[in-house]
């Protein structure tokens, strides 16, 4: 949004100075982005050429007489301008300026032995445009001796502002003066739009056939104008805010856009045929806009329509067909309420941004709907002539303000600032609001100009920033007495360390879709009615996904088909198995394709790698788990896993007979075919929000941290079993047999041979033992050796082996 400083003192009479403007602006919320205020052209002046003639030693240079309407003598000044020559008027700049074109501040000084006092200067070295062909040439009557900035109406600084999408109000140069005087930085100047008297009914008849897109729409035709161009003054306004004039009637129309934030539209009257409907674009139906494009519609877009078609683009742009040109005599001024969501969404489909729409989509205000006619009205009027007839207004209803229930306790509660009712409520008078109520809380009608104000937080931050956030007192950081208590919650830290265990492995993360297709999904235990998306962004992201692992093996082999089939791929997020919140899993899931082993590279000292696989696999699963905490020296492992997997070549980790942690296992041929994929090629999934919360240690007793001050000692065991026996079985037997002594049991080989017999083999476990009360002696172990032998013995049927 820009303006410049005469045109918002046009609405606000202030003796601010720009800076304070500026710094007024700000801090009421309105960010200033820029400022081009043309300081630095004050000391050129308008110079009159009184002679122009041939530098003695240069063909292409000339010695100028210049009067710099000073009164004194004229000065001398070496040019080499083609269009340099006695009369001509133009901008001077005596030595000491300094010219920001070239960088260079000018001294007197000899040019091949001829002194020149100053310079006469082109557009490019005065930045105004990049011209530098010649020196500037101004009218006759142009003032000699004044300035030049002002002359050329370059003295009116031009502020850009950064507008935050919920400001509709500031988008005219109108709401911010108002928006400055009830900061109280001068006073608004609110002469009401006067109506223009018309004679007789506008002609052209308005039919709303989809009311839900425009509430409200004015009218009004102007018989025998005259479109020229506009005033000089207000072509200079639209230049400087960076707009090109075309023609009175189109100038008139963006010059009451800007200046009170209304949007308007002319169309050539004799360009109409019959009357005007609003209503829905028929599918494939095309317009011409005013832009000389042809753009496509489609039912979900509104327009404004003749008997020819499609005349408007209603909210957005305009179309060709009736535009007004030079020969325009009658012409249609068009006021209208757009709904804001079809306006931004008609204008994102067909991407075009214009002003009209930077305003509909943000919401103007509904009561300046038939001021805006008459502003436009009048300047017609005035600019081109005419004769008015009466305004047609069709679907407007009026404006019902909206009531919100304002607790004055909140500006303090949620701003921190202590503002006294008065000032609140009188903040809120001064911005538009019309407060009522005598107790603490009060109904306050919210002004047409303001969609954006919905609840009362929104008014504790009218009050706040008109108030000033600069209020505030400035408060040292508190110290604190003890520790801080933990950021992020358990879930959060179980994610970061599971990411990094898993990482250290050597396995890359990827991020996969949500959303997976059907098949896939019901591959993995999905396809559930639940699961399936109302409106999926493609086919093939149809169902929400059931498992990580489906992504994953399908990211795998894309690598796998860009010729890097041995990679290590991990992903730490959530999975789906209903609709409900509860009914989401926190999961860490990860796979390995082809001989992507532990190191990554696929190869080793001893030759290359084999093919990846379920132990692999359990690895991983393992690993991540321990990450978050899981007490992997109590987790159970059992054969088998979920139909997704190989049923020989899987497993399932428990902690207890209920609690299941997760899988593990090479997949099944079925599987990976289902999903197009090929081997060799494992995986895992892991549940970290099923791990259990560490026992919460007490706080009012300092930790004691236990280490023995005797030697650790191991033994090593060998037992015969069944073939059927599970090494766990044999591990948790043997920590059982004294959970004081035995730190540890890890196997260490296992081995099935004749001497055996058909059906046993044996298992060979070594046993950690820590003494902590005294040393022990050959008895102690001689015992303990013992009782891990009956342990294992009654809950395995192991037999020590000889």
């Amino acid at each position: 949004m820009k303006l410049t400083l005469s045109w918002l003192k046009d609405h606000l009479d202030t003796d601010a100075t720009l800076d304070e403007i500026v710094e007024r602006l700000t801090s009421i919320g309105l960010e200033v982005e820029h400022v081009d205020d043309k300081a630095g052209l004050k000391p050129f002046v308008i110079a009159k050429v009184l002679t122009a003639v041939q530098h003695p030693d240069a063909d292409r240079l000339r010695v100028l007489t210049v009067d710099t309407g000073n009164g004194a003598a004229p000065v001398q000044v070496v040019c080499g301008a083609p269009n340099a020559r006695a009369g001509l008027i133009g901008a001077f700049a005596a030595p000491g300026a300094y010219v920001p074109g070239i960088d260079v501040t000018l001294t007197v000084g000899k040019i091949r032995g001829v002194e020149s006092h100053g310079m006469m200067c082109s557009e490019r070295e005065l930045e105004l445009s990049d011209e530098h062909n010649g020196i500037i040439d101004l009218p006759a009557d142009a003032p000699v001796g004044t300035s030049f900035a002002a002359y050329a109406h370059l003295d009116d600084p031009v502020i850009e502002i950064n507008l935050t999408p919920n400001r509709p109000d500031a988008t005219s140069i109108y709401g911010v003066a108002r928006d400055l005087a009830a900061s109280g930085l001068g006073r608004l100047k609110t002469a009401p739009v006067e109506a223009v008297l018309g004679k007789g009914e506008t002609p052209v008849k308005v039919t709303i056939e989809a009311p839900e897109l425009c509430p409200g729409f004015a009218l009004r035709l102007v018989k025998g104008v005259k479109n020229g161009p506009s005033p000089k003054w207000l072509q200079q306004r639209l230049i400087a805010i960076g707009l090109r004039p075309i023609s009175a009637l189109v100038d008139i129309t963006n010059y009451v856009t800007f200046d009170r934030g209304r949007p308007l539209h002319v169309f050539d009257a004799k360009k109409v045929a019959g009357n005007l409907v609003v209503r829905r674009a028929r599918d494939g139906e095309k317009v011409l806009a005013l832009d000389g494009r042809e753009y496509t519609l489609t039912p979900q877009m509104c327009v404004i329509a003749d008997d020819n078609g499609v005349e408007s683009i209603a909210g957005v742009m305009g179309g060709e067909h009736s535009g007004c040109d030079e020969n325009t005599t009658d012409v249609l001024i068009e006021s209208a309420l757009w709904d804001p969501i079809t306006t931004a969404r008609t204008g994102r489909t067909l991407g075009i941004i214009t002003d009209a729409r930077y305003r509909f989509e943000r919401g103007v205000d509904p009561e300046f709907m038939v001021p805006g006619v008459e502003l436009a009205t009048k300047l017609v009027l005035e600019f081109c002539g005419g004769e008015p007839t009466e305004t047609e207004v069709v679907g407007y209803a009026g404006y019902k303000p909206k009531i919100v229930s304002f607790p004055i306790s909140e500006v303090k509660r949620l701003t921190g600032i202590e503002v006294p009712k008065a000032e609140s409520l009188d903040i809120l008078t001064r911005l538009g609001f019309k407060p009522s109520g005598a107790g603490d809380v009060v109904d306050v009608a919210v002004p047409s100009w303001r969609p954006d104000v919905d609840g009362k937080a929104d008014l504790v931050e009218e009050v706040m920033r008109i108030h000033g956030v600069d209020n505030i007192a400035p408060q040292p950081l508190g110290a604190h007495d003890a520790v801080n208590s933990k950021i992020l919650t358990t879930l959060q830290v179980r994610t970061r360390t599971a990411k990094r265990s898993l990482a250290v492995r050597g396995m890359l993360e990827v991020l996969t879709w949500s959303f997976i297709p059907a098949k896939h999904a019901e591959l993995f235990g999905g396809g559930q009615t639940a699961l399936k998306l109302a409106n999926p962004i493609a086919a093939d992201m149809s169902d929400m996904r059931p498992s990580l692992l489906p992504g994953l093996i399908v990211a795998a082999q894309r690598n796998a088909d860009k010729g890097i089939g041995d990679v290590a791929l991990f992903e730490v997020s959530g999975t789906y198995e209903g609709d409900r919140p509860d009914q989401q899993r926190r999961v860490a899931a990860g796979v390995r394709r082809g001989t992507a082993k532990l190191d990554g590279s696929g190869r080793s000292w001893a030759g290359n790698s084999g093919p990846v696989g379920v132990f692999d696999a359990k690895a991983d699963a393992i690993a991540a788990l321990e990450a978050c905490g899981a007490p992997v020296d109590r987790l159970q492992i059992e054969p088998g896993g979920p139909a997704w997997y190989h049923p020989g070549r899987s497993g399932t980790i428990k902690l207890g007979p209920k609690t299941v942690l997760g899988t593990f296992g090479e997949f099944h041929p079925k599987t990976l075919e289902g999903l197009d994929v090929s081997g060799p090629i494992c995986g895992f999934e892991v549940y970290i929000d099923a791990v259990p919360e560490p026992k919460a240690k007490p706080t009012k007793t300092k930790p004691k941290l236990e280490l023995s001050a005797f030697q650790a000692v191991k033994r090593d065991f060998a037992f015969v079993v069944d073939k059927t026996v599970e090494a766990g079985a044999l591990v948790r037997a043997a920590l059982a047999a004294d959970k004081k002594l035995v730190t540890g049991v890890s196997v260490f080989d296992v081995f099935e041979g004749a001497s055996l017999g058909t059906a046993k083999k044996s298992i060979a476990i070594e046993v950690s033992i820590q003494p902590v009360e005294k040393t022990l002696t050959d008895e102690d172990f001689e015992a303990l050796a013992k009782r891990i032998v009956d342990n294992v013995g009654k809950q395995t049927g192991g037999m020590l082996r000889t």
